[in-house]
């Protein structure tokens, strides 16, 4: 009877120090996801001032680009005034020429004589001449018009580029064109972390959707941003009890 104790002692004895050395290894896997997440939450307010001067640079750039096109614009109206006045001059000068034309062609009915007609000739060779040249002068004028034009357009659209930006921050929501993936999801805590950041267009305190297979699987709402990474809350209720949110799912804006 004592030996059956004995074992049945020895069997307990190694059954409780299994169940410790689960227990604790489960407990040490608990304590680095814990300290990784502090980690991750001790960063915010580092992270959430980063996000508040990239906010507060882009009035400077809405503002520098409002500049350039307004200077653009300028240039834009005086070079196409200058083109009008070239043309003016030149359907001026056309006529001049039409005229002594019709000079040389009159004196060769009215006379034989050729006295004036070299003058004639002559000023209708140097209208030629004033023509041709103010011709030149057009076609170099629109060349630098259109370059003109183009690049004011350019800084339109980068003007309007900035604005819509700065209208997006404003809402409080991603740009339209995130595109990134999750980096890491910690269930314990509720969140995950991004492999984006503002330089992709995620803006702190937006909704977010994570995708898989064409499918919006969860929301997340954003906590933190860095240039390069992000934070995000799992919005309850937005996951169903059999989806497991993993490493490498696609996350894109919220509409």
């Amino acid at each position: 009877m004592a030996k059956v104790l004995g074992i049945l002692t020895a069997l307990i004895l190694a059954l409780s120090a299994s169940i410790a050395y689960k227990n604790k290894a489960k407990f040490e896997d608990e304590k680095v996801r814990a300290a990784t997440a502090k980690t991750e939450l001790d960063n915010y307010q580092k992270r959430q001032a980063a996000q508040a001067e990239g906010v507060d640079k882009v009035p400077e750039k809405r503002a520098a680009a409002d500049a350039e096109v307004a200077r653009l614009t300028a240039e834009q109206t005086a070079l196409q005034a200058k083109t009008a006045e070239l043309n003016a001059a030149k359907e001026a000068k056309a006529a001049t020429n039409a005229s002594n034309k019709n000079k040389i062609e009159e004196a060769k009915k009215q006379t034989s004589s050729v006295g004036d007609l070299p003058t004639l000739a002559a000023k209708m060779k140097s209208a030629s001449l004033e023509i041709e040249e103010l011709s030149q002068t057009i076609s170099s004028s629109e060349a630098t018009l259109a370059q003109l034009t183009a690049t004011s357009q350019a800084a339109s659209a980068k003007a309007n580029a900035a604005r819509s930006e700065l209208e997006m921050l404003t809402q409080g929501k991603s740009l339209p064109t995130l595109s990134t993936r999750v980096r890491a999801f910690y269930p314990t805590w509720g969140f995950v972390t991004l492999a984006a950041g503002n330089n992709a267009g995620v803006v702190g305190g937006s909704q977010l959707n994570v995708v898989r297979d064409g499918q919006v699987i969860a929301k997340l709402l954003v906590t933190s941003v860095e240039a390069t990474r992000a934070s995000a809350s799992i919005v309850p209720d937005s996951v169903s009890p059999d989806t497991v949110i993993r490493s490498g799912d696609r996350v894109t804006a919220s509409n």
